[in-house]
């Protein structure tokens, strides 16, 4: 465990006390105090774990004199609230330090949700369809809102490919473990003969990116339109409204028919370039520090999964945290504060790790 100071809890409790008085200034700007009311809500939780720390130090210096007494009665009270407080201040320790861990800048944004059905046909296309379901479920217990961006429907049910924007405080700090294969083994409604099949579909996670975040020059772009198609070719619109935009640089292409306007085509799939590009620069500068995260999302192969969802058994296993949870069918409803938080507390003990490795 990262050992906090008592200088550094001092001046985070001097930050706060400096931001407090600034922000009562009856001439202060109104720019500058949106500016220093944005700092002040991001150090009040760490100010409050940092006086809870301090709190409790004093009080064992207090109890550890009070154990000197000459006092029977004194030294047995203050032996058992030592006791209490040896277990709790580590975990305000925990607490304090977790809450000095660097933050991913993007956390607080939106997200874009891209699932695509991988290895097994049919199965795999409906296997999407059930985990968008359980995201937009989820998203309903957040009070988030998911609108659907484009959606690529397969014959049997489901999505060949589904994209979809979830707007929301914080929805890309707890979605942001969800990129990866997701691997299903079930029997399928249309095997006679009851054999249970392995079928993956990929989930990608990104951060909504704003204009002032990715720059993009207009030559950099390809843009064609053309007319939209529903399954089997046919036809939805009798105008070029469809729109696919290359993006020359890197390649990537987005291509988006879900409305009737090219207008609102085109700007769905900026939204959506957007929030490529700035992954790509945020993978770029990750990569470039020791021990960054590698992209999870893979190919689709069965091989490559970070958790399966298997029917039968009715669990659900996620296997970068060996947790395996026998609550399938609550899951796939939405109720996933339990795995989403296993992911993320174990995201934190390992950054704390680091951190005292490098200490």
């Amino acid at each position: 465990m990262v050992s906090i100071t008592s200088e550094r809890i001092a001046a985070i409790e001097a930050r706060h006390h400096e931001l407090q008085s600034a922000m009562a200034r009856a001439d202060l700007p109104a720019d500058q105090f949106v500016r220093l009311s944005r700092d002040y809500a991001e150090l009040e939780p760490v100010a409050v774990a940092a006086a809870e720390v301090r709190r409790l130090r004093a009080e064992l210096g207090v109890l550890g004199n009070m154990a000197e007494d000459p006092d029977a009665d004194i030294r047995a009270m203050a032996a058992e609230e030592m006791e209490l407080l040896r277990t709790r201040l580590p975990d305000a320790e925990r607490h304090l330090a977790i809450s000095l861990l660097p933050k991913d800048a993007a956390d607080e944004r939106s997200a874009i949700l891209e699932i695509r059905a991988g290895t097994g046909g049919d199965e795999a296309a409906l296997f999407a369809g059930d985990l968008f379901r359980m995201y937009q479920r989820y998203a309903d217990t957040q009070g988030w809102r998911v609108e659907l961006m484009s959606a690529s429907a397969a014959e049997m049910g489901g999505f060949k490919e589904v994209v979809a924007s979830v707007t929301g405080q914080g929805v890309f700090a707890k979605l942001k473990f969800e990129s990866g294969v997701h691997r299903v083994q079930r029997v399928p409604v249309t095997e006679s003969g009851g054999r249970i099949h392995t079928s993956a579909a990929t989930v990608a996670v990104l951060p909504e990116a704003e204009e002032v975040d990715v720059k993009i020059d207009e030559k950099d772009l390809r843009i064609d339109v053309f007319r939209s198609s529903g399954p089997g070719g046919q036809s939805v619109n009798t105008t070029d409204s469809a729109v696919r935009i290359t993006h020359l640089p890197t390649g990537l292409v987005v291509s988006q028919q879900d409305e009737k306007s090219q207008h609102k085509n085109k700007a769905k799939a900026m939204k959506v370039l957007r929030a490529r590009l700035y992954e790509l620069e945020r993978e770029r500068l990750a990569s470039a520090r020791a021990g960054a995260r590698k992209s999870m999302v893979g190919s689709g192969d069965r091989s490559e999964r970070i958790r399966t969802y298997n029917f039968p058994q009715g669990r659900v296993t996620d296997h970068r945290i060996n947790l395996t949870l026998h609550r399938l069918p609550e899951i796939l409803e939405g109720q996933m504060d339990e795995l989403l938080g296993a992911l993320i507390a174990e995201d934190e003990a390992s950054r704390l790790a680091a951190l005292d490795d490098a200490a």
